[in-house]
């Protein structure tokens, strides 16, 4: 069969789906298509000629190679088609962002025909992806005084690709549609479940909300036409849990406006909004479609006649309604006020919403246009030894003399590009920062791919020290689904020049191990700024932001991002810990007491700068990531010297696996992050180059917190209070319960220690339970199923070695084999232990899941709806996350343990080697000033 008849083949079974033609990437369909164009009498001519304008994707792909030729073919005159004009080939190449299209068009441009050569000067005018082959042929014309290469340089330097758009409307009329009571996590509008269909934009954008919910959307649409339909978390903040750029495509999908009538299914400028307004990082995903999030404030808390708030019966503030957005309501956003109108009545201040940085993503139908404008202004500024004029929004610099810096200020000034040097910026400024590691994961990473091509990205930037695409995500189960997606995605990541989990040659052993913990480990300076595309992208070294796939394609396309310096929330610790308390107990208090202490929420969408003083990588990463649950923008660990050093070598050896394993590339990449690794650590002992990162003693914090670690007795749990009469306090990360509280009755259906909140001597320490209980009882026996996933193979191949491993399979019904892996998501489970394969299993709920209406303990992050556990009729599920010690516990009692079984199993099991760091971890700064080593 050819290929179109392939596709028709494709087209028919997608009908049944409900859904149009797939977007065309292929350069042998696309060929066969333009055949069939060219042939006058064919059938299929007219089918061919839609296909090729209006369903084709544009950038890097190969289909978009081969539709450049062709129209640049028509423009030459060297092919005719009726239907496309030379003057419609222009515009269709106008659309296709970067890459062969601009390469056609700057052939165009600097050849001979001086006509043709205008023309096409006037479209690159237009045009912001261009890269160094790109600006090369323009500045080596340039050189040769092109005529036509004196004007594009002019008109970049003017940034007129930028000042020639229309401005942003001044009055957007809305109508409000509730998506859900309470925080509405991204889980809702783009289910991990489904990740197997984001790259597929139109068949993965069925699964946002729900089919009633959509029909709703529509409907509001027909009722209310030119209006936008306003998606709204009621109660709560809208995009809690992950950046994911799917879930804001879907909403631009179903409310936003198609960003070129030739590119399908590719959606921008959508409008959302929360009670508590945008979650950081799901914001930054709305700026990279230029859409709008609002932060309402329409319910707020009910004050006594002392301007105290007013408690319920749990001593939660009572919250009132200071204005309506049910369902239908029409309202007005006022851009240039910076307001929220209901006719004449001025409801809210929205003026976070717009700031001219904003504004600008919304002008341009998103962040990537302003980026590389900036960058493409530059370049034309310094090929005509000009200053370039002040067109976009400056960048805030908010610096106040004589205060120092936080440690998240000192890394955002020793990374910041474009900076003067001897300011020192403050939180607040918005900063141009050097990435120094990305990380791409398995079920956005088709996405990132998607977005490297349509910015016209073919190589990875030099700038970075390194970057990892993972497999974890989908590591379970190895399901057509994976087979057909996850070898792709490897070959694409490891030609762009990543370190892939999977090798596309078959050289090396497939690695599933968890993302964050190999970012953690490839992270070899406490300096460094991490980028990654998953919400626990928080590492224990550095600072690190979890970003949509967007933006991560944007980091490793230019080795930059651009954000601003947060405001930090200081936690210190007090007190000592209890031999039987684990650290994971310590995370979950931290929680709690600073909840009691604020009321609020002071940890959310600032930095935590947790000073841990004395524990080292592995561990503290279980602080950093839960950082993500308490709606962090990221956080950063304050270590002692040789804390760090004990760090750097942990990481030094984890590389050394993989470069041992063959995961080394050409580049050289894995070698050099261990080079970086020793000159850090030498630096550190000689006392030369950077000092070790800590914040000055003069800085100043938003809040500080002092955790209490001497009223921390019993485990901690984090419950998602299922049946709180209050939709909008369920499955939040804010009931943080004692052990105690549930008495010892609760049933627990299954355990689950796994995902990137252990390590491994949470492993060891399942081993360690084992043989506790065996030597007093003689065998153990498990009343509830035990689900176990290491987060790498290095801990499993450790614990071999150890002898750990055995008593584990001893217990084990079921051990992962990489020869034969599972084609099916386990649907029962047996009262066994299953050793499962390195990766995400449970917790990322796209492959494996507890039965319906389970209670589950596990070691995880996600509380979410739905994510571990489904509902069934009659039984909500729910999934209380608890220490290692706890989960093991319960799944061999069927229940959770009392305190005393607690206690009595964890005898003589060093649960954490934590201790407060009894000095001071801060410098008195002599100086304000930063050290700048990025120009």
């Amino acid at each position: 069969m050819s290929h179109y008849s392939d596709y028709l083949q494709e087209i028919e079974e997608r009908k049944l789906e409900g859904l149009h033609p797939k977007p065309i990437d292929s350069s042998e369909l696309l060929a066969e298509i333009i055949a069939q164009i060219k042939d006058t009498n064919n059938e299929h001519r007219k089918d061919s000629l839609h296909y090729l304008i209006y369903n084709t994707l544009p950038g890097t792909t190969s289909a978009a190679s081969v539709k450049s030729q062709f129209l640049k073919a028509i423009i030459l005159g060297e092919e005719t088609v009726e239907e496309i004009t030379p003057a419609f080939a222009f515009e269709l190449l106008s659309h296709m962002k970067g890459g062969p299209s601009v390469e056609v068009l700057l052939d165009i441009a600097l050849g001979d025909d001086a006509e043709l050569a205008k023309q096409a000067a006037e479209v690159l005018k237009t045009q912001v992806f261009l890269y160094e082959a790109d600006t090369d042929r323009i500045a080596a014309a340039y050189k040769e005084n092109n005529p036509i290469a004196v004007d594009l340089l002019q008109s970049y330097v003017k940034a007129e690709f930028f000042t020639k758009l229309p401005d942003i409307e001044e009055k957007i009329d809305v109508v409000t549609f509730i998506a859900a009571e309470g925080d509405i996590s991204t889980d809702l509008l783009s289910p991990g479940n489904q990740a197997h269909s984001r790259s597929d934009r139109e068949l993965h954008g069925k699964c946002m909300c729900s089919p009633a919910d959509q029909e709703k959307i529509v409907e509001l649409q027909k009722q209310f036409p030119g209006k936008k339909v306003m998606l709204i978390a009621e109660k709560g903040t809208m995009g809690v849990g992950s950046s994911r750029m799917s879930g804001v495509n879907n909403v631009a999908l179903w409310a936003g406006k198609q960003a070129s009538p030739y590119v399908p299914f590719v959606n921008i400028a959508p409008v959302v909004a929360g009670t508590n307004g945008i979650s950081p990082i799901f914001l930054t995903t709305v700026g990279v479609t230029g859409g709008i999030g609002l932060d309402l404030k329409n319910w707020v808390k009910k004050l006594d006649d002392n301007g105290k708030p007013v408690l319920d019966a749990n001593g939660d503030p009572v919250l009132e309604q200071a204005y309506s957005v049910e369902t239908g309501t029409v309202l007005t956003i006022n851009t240039k006020t910076k307001k929220l109108y209901k006719g004449d009545e001025e409801l809210a201040d929205v003026s976070s919403a717009f700031t001219p940085q904003k504004v600008e993503f919304m002008r341009a139908g998103g962040s990537y246009a302003i980026v590389f404008g900036k960058k493409l202004q530059n370049f034309a500024a310094e090929t005509l030894g000009v200053e370039a004029p002040e067109v976009f929004a400056p960048s805030k610099e908010v610096s106040h003399e004589g205060q120092g810096l936080t440690a998240v200020e000192k890394i955002f000034n020793n990374n910041a590009v474009g900076v003067p040097e001897g300011v020192a910026l403050h939180a607040g400024s918005d900063v141009r920062v050097k990435v120094n590691i990305v990380g791409s994961q398995d079920t956005t990473g088709l996405m990132t791919s998607q977005e490297l091509e349509s910015m016209a990205a073919t190589v990875i930037s030099p700038v970075l020290d390194g970057a990892y695409q993972s497999g974890c995500h989908t590591a379970s189960v190895w399901d057509k689904k994976a087979q057909a997606n996850i070898p792709k995605l490897m070959s694409f990541m490891n030609r762009f020049g990543l370190i892939t989990a999977r090798d596309p040659k078959g050289v090396y052993h497939s690695m599933t191990d968890v993302i964050h913990k190999v970012l953690n480990d490839i992270t070899v300076d406490e300096w460094a700024i991490i980028i990654g595309g998953d919400s626990h992208t928080r590492m224990s070294k550095g600072v690190a932001f979890g970003a949509d796939s967007g933006t991560v394609a944007l980091a490793l396309a230019t080795g930059e991002a651009t954000m601003p310096i947060p405001e930090s929330v200081k936690v210190t610790f007090k007190g000592e810990m209890k031999d039987h308390m684990d650290f994971r107990d310590i995370v979950h208090a931290t929680q709690a007491q600073m909840l009691k202490k604020f009321g609020d929420n002071v940890f959310q969408g600032r930095i935590i700068e947790v000073h841990i003083g004395t524990l080292a990588a592995d561990q503290a990463f279980t602080f950093t990531d839960w950082t993500a649950e308490m709606k962090a923008k990221a956080s950063i660990c304050i270590s002692q010297p040789e804390t760090l050093i004990e760090s750097l070598e942990i990481a030094k050896s984890r590389i050394q696996i993989m470069i041992n394993k063959g995961m080394e590339n050409e580049a050289g990449t894995l070698q050099g992050l261990i080079d970086k690794a020793n000159q850090r650590i030498e630096d550190i002992r000689a006392g030369t180059g950077r000092p070790v990162l800590m914040p000055d003693d003069n800085c100043k914090y938003f809040a500080e917190l002092v955790v209490d670690l001497d009223v921390i007795d019993e485990p901690m749990i984090a419950d998602p209070d299922v049946n709180n009469e209050d939709v909008s306090k369920r499955y939040t990360h804010d009931a943080i319960r004692a052990l105690t509280h549930y008495e010892g009755t609760k049933t627990v259906d299954l355990g689950f220690v796994g995902s990137c909140m252990v390590h491994k001597g949470d492993v060891k320490i399942v081993v360690q339970i084992l043989r506790n209980l065996e030597a007093k009882y003689g065998k153990v026996e498990f009343k509830a199923p035990l689900v176990l996933a290491a987060p790498t193979y290095n801990i499993i191949d450790e614990l071999k070695q150890e002898g750990d491993w055995e008593i584990l399979q001893k217990y084990s019904g079921f051990e992962f084999s990489d020869d034969n892996p599972k084609s099916e998501a386990r649907k029962q489970y047996e009262n066994i232990l299953y050793l499962e394969r390195p990766g995400c299993n449970l917790c990322m709920g796209n492959q494996e899941k507890a039965e319906k209406g389970d209670t589950v303990f596990a070691t995880s992050t996600r509380l979410f709806q739905g994510r571990v556990v489904e509902d069934r009729d009659g039984k909500k599920g729910e999934s209380l996350l608890a220490s290692t010690p706890v989960v093991v516990l319960a799944a061999i009692l069927g229940r959770t343990p009392t305190l005393e079984e607690y206690k009595e199993a964890v005898v003589g099991i060093k649960l954490t080697q934590f201790a407060p760091p009894r000095a001071e971890l801060s410098t008195a700064p002599s100086s304000v000033i930063p050290i700048r080593s990025v120009s």
